[in-house]
């Protein structure tokens, strides 16, 4: 995959559209950049779909579920059988994903990107890329060509999405140990220490994020991944939910789509997506602050200012779906509200 050609398709935002919409903004019956943040989403919306006249009327959050070999090490609350079980909860609506995709009038589209056990529910997409990554304590969770199809496939997903009319993504995964690849991925891309990127999860005690953190190091010190190529971070230490999460943030640039950037696991691919194609970064809309200890360094490494900052670490793409009604109202005002002219001022 030749993800330089790749990088040089990408098309930067469109700065006209974004000051007509900065323009509209400033000139409605308020006070100036009192909604804050809404606003400066509004404004990025312009710029990755070329126009002032902003519509996410449909929304899908893209829900990517795979499994992790590293789990072998003891580094999750929960046993790997349950990915596949959440998946199917997931891909028939009945997650809190689903439910709460309902309230903000988005669909969901759930991903078997490499789960160990197929999810029998029918409306899951299969893109399997192999039965789980494997252990990465004691070699590469994939093949360089497996993280390359990982990619692909996310890629491919926004490519569909935006064929069926689309209008933005919220991205999500299910995997269990999949904080624990997250937090190798960042600590290396990052280059900060483990402790720094690896914490509880969801819901390890002291002796769990011991061995947690334990097994990225080995993992790291096994592998030696080169941070200087993301593709080779992706591949000995990542996961396949991560790689195609990845892929779904370049297609976002590459198709004009604006993706959500979920917790921790969506900004760990967002922060491999932007190493392997800094155009990716033009699509990224940040949704919230993950009580993960890597969130807040990756979003600022990609420079994204979160919306909401409500403590939220579920996963699922939850916090992605959650900013959708926020983005909503915002446009309302943007569309509907008076200006100073028709007020007389």
């Amino acid at each position: 995959m030749d993800f330089q050609t790749l990088n040089d398709s990408i098309k930067p935002l469109d700065e006209a559209a974004i000051k007509a919409a900065q323009a509209r903004w400033d000139s409605i019956a308020k006070p100036v950049g009192s909604l804050g943040l809404l606003e400066s989403v509004v404004c990025s919306l312009a710029g990755i779909q070329r126009t002032a006249d902003v519509r996410i009327d449909r929304r899908a959050a893209v829900v990517l579920c795979a499994d992790n070999g590293v789990v072998a090490q003891g580094v999750a609350s929960t046993p790997q059988e349950i990915t596949a079980v959440m998946a199917d909860f997931i891909a028939q609506g009945r997650s809190t994903v689903g439910i709460m995709a309902r309230q903000a009038h988005a669909d969901v589209i759930a991903v078997d990107i490499g789960m160990c056990r197929r999810a029998g529910a029918p409306r899951m997409l299969d893109r399997h890329v192999a039965d789980g990554t494997a252990d990465m304590t004691k070699g590469p969770a994939m093949s360089r060509a497996q993280a390359e199809q990982a990619i692909q496939t996310g890629i491919e997903l926004v490519r569909d999405c935006r064929a069926n009319g689309y209008q933005i993504l919220a991205t999500g995964e299910m995997g269990i140990g999949n904080t624990t690849t997250s937090g190798a991925v960042a600590s290396v891309l990052l280059g900060r220490p483990i402790g720094e990127t690896t914490g509880t999860g969801a819901g390890l005690d002291p002796a769990g994020l011991d061995r947690k953190r334990s097994a990225v190091k080995r993992a790291i010190e096994i592998n030696k991944p080169d941070p200087k190529d993301p593709l080779d971070v992706l591949a000995k230490i990542g996961g396949f939910d991560i790689a195609a999460l990845a892929g779904v943030f370049i297609g976002g640039a590459a198709y004009d789509i604006p993706v959500v950037v979920d917790g921790v696991i969506s900004a760990t691919a967002a922060l491999a997506a932007e190493r392997l194609c800094p155009g990716a970064r033009n699509c990224m809309i940040a949704s919230h602050i993950s009580e993960e200890p890597a969130s807040r360094l990756i979003l600022d490494a990609l420079n994204l200012s979160p919306v909401l900052h409500a403590q939220m670490r579920l996963g699922e793409g939850t916090g992605a779906v959650a900013v959708l009604p926020l983005i909503d109202m915002a446009l309302s005002v943007y569309r509907e509200l008076m200006t100073f002219e028709d007020i007389g001022m």
